[in-house]
Formats: structure tokens, sequence, C-alpha cells
């Protein structure tokens, strides 16, 4: 099945174009839903391969069990829930069943609806914990794509490893960034945007807004180099050496709270090596209901705080 890059698109409209891409090259995919296909998009995938997808209601623990037992008989498994539930109603059973057997089994994690923009649901539904737990599973890959086309080929990209991933997709239609053919590659930045000043490394619907934050800086006569981490584990060292040694100075942000998420891995990788300012954009309390870009304004989740957080850290250069 194929799918052109579209102008805007929701990340999670992406999972069952590459669940059918995976089919198409050969991989033995089975992907499992509890009763929230339409929100995952899983119920597309069914339609299209109903011999390869099931529903089993509302047990999203018993979905992790039951995935389990198929990856440990040869299936590669995607399971689908909204990322408040997978990893956070979940994580016991990841831990034990997916991530401790085998040295992890193969079983990818897709929670849609991430961060606070699952809008009207409200805070019971905003997933800002999720990288947190999912990075903290030891043979788990963690990923949050930034557009549509970066969605579909970290969902296929995953698909072709034996190890258990987490893959982050989010509920909001947003711009492309990447047209079609473009190739993603687990543990691999990508450069947005040139910069000598200062680097804002961003994940998810947040490298758009670091995009518009870079915009605002250059009419300050600040050049902002701008870098897509979707990856968060494995993250790329050497794209965070350089920026920090190129650039001076780092500005993290994510539709995450600022603790165990990419905040936390870039800031270890300074810590470890080239140790540089860093200033962090992230949410920092628990949210409400509302549109999802007046949520993004709510939580200062915005260009406008990109831009000050630059200026903070690069006023701490020495």
């Amino acid at each position: 099945m194929t799918s052109p890059a579209p102008a805007t698109a929701a990340t999670r409209e992406a999972y069952p174009f590459a669940l059918a891409e995976l089919v198409a090259r050969g991989v033995d995919v089975v992907a499992i839903d509890a009763d929230l296909s339409v929100s995952t998009m899983g119920y597309q995938f069914g339609e299209m391969h109903p011999g390869r997808w099931l529903s089993v209601g509302v047990a999203e623990q018993n979905m992790v069990g039951i995935a389990a037992g198929m990856a440990a008989a040869g299936k590669t498994v995607f399971i689908a829930s909204f990322a408040a539930f997978l990893p956070g109603r979940c994580f016991d059973q990841l831990r034990t069943s997916i991530a401790q057997p085998r040295g992890g089994l193969n079983v990818k994690c897709v929670g849609s609806h991430g961060g606070v923009t699952v809008g009207e649901d409200g805070m019971s539904a905003q997933a800002i914990e999720d990288l947190a737990l999912a990075t903290a599973l030891i043979p788990f890959d963690v990923i949050v794509p930034a557009d549509f086309e970066e969605a579909k080929q970290a969902l296929v990209a995953v698909g072709h490893t034996s190890r258990p991933a987490y893959v982050r997709t989010g509920r909001p239609r947003v711009p492309g960034i990447y047209a079609n053919g473009y190739t993603f590659e687990i543990g691999r930045a990508h450069l947005l945007r040139a910069g000598t000043d200062v680097t804002l490394i961003s994940c998810g619907i947040m490298s758009g807004v670091a995009l518009k934050a870079a915009e605002l800086l250059a009419a300050e006569g600040i050049s902002a180099r701008v870098l897509n981490m979707a990856t968060i584990k494995p993250i790329d060292r050497a794209a965070v050496i350089s920026a920090a040694t190129e650039t001076g100075a780092i500005v993290t942000a994510e539709e995450h709270q600022t603790t165990g998420g990419l905040g936390t891995a870039v800031a270890r990788v300074l810590a470890e090596t080239v140790p540089a300012p860093i200033a962090f954009v992230g949410v920092d309390r628990y949210g409400t209901s509302g549109k999802w870009d007046e949520l993004l304004d709510y939580f200062d989740l915005n260009p406008a705080r990109l831009a000050a957080a630059a200026r903070d850290a690069i006023s701490r250069k020495r």
C-alpha cells in the first residue's frame, strides 16, 4: 500500500501504511489493538490484512502477554494503544514479558496520542512520562517521529530489527517536514537547519516548533542549528558532541516532561563528553483539556519559549 507524504497529517496516520509495507517486504507481521484501533489507525491494517490483526478489547496488559507469546513463536509483533496506557498501564508486563526474556523479544510498542496534544481528552490521557518509562527498559529503542513520513519510515525501520521498540505517535495533523523518499535511520539525528550560535535539539511535534524558533532568532542575528533527534535511545552521541563543540550552547525541546526524555539523554552525553550550557524546554505540570495548538501555548511549548531558552543558553557560554 503506497502512501504519498501528505502536506499535513498526524504521525499516527502512518501506522497502517508502515505495517502494510513491512508485509509487502515479507516481514511476518502481526498487529494487536486494545479497543482503540480507530484512534491508533490499526483498524486500517486490519481491513487490509484481517488474518494479521486482532483486538483484545480493553485489556492492554493482556495484549502485552499475547504479543510476547507470538514474538517468542517467531512473529514480528506490533501492539498499539494510547501512550498513557502503553507503556503507562503496561509497564510491569513490558518489563517482565518483553524486555527481560532472551535479551528482549521482537515486540514493537506504538504509543499513540503521546504528549499533551491529545487535546480535549484531558490530563488523564496526556502522556508526559512515556519516554522516561520506555527508556528505562534496557533493550528498547525509543523513537519520536516528527511527521508522517518520518513516522512511516521509523515504523518500517523497527520492523526490520529483532529488538523491542517504543514508537510514539501523535493525534494532531501537522505540516510535513520530510518528503517521500526520506530514509530514517535508528540512532541518527537529522540536520534541519544549519547554525553556529546555538543548537536546538528537538523531537516529535517540537521539531516544527524549533524551526519556527530558529526564524525568530535569525531576526535577532542569532544563528540557530536545528537537529531533529527522533531517536531518543540509542541517541546520536556524535551529533550532540558536534553541536556542543561547534555551537557551544544547547536547547532541548520535547512534548514530555524534562526528566527522563530527550533532555536527560542529551545532558548525559554532554556531561560525559563536551560540557556546554543547556536549557530544557518541556512540560513541567499536569494538564487540562483544550485544542491541541492552544495546549502547546498553555505549556509554553512554542517558538517564543524556545527562543528565550536559546538566549539563556547563549548567555552562559564561557
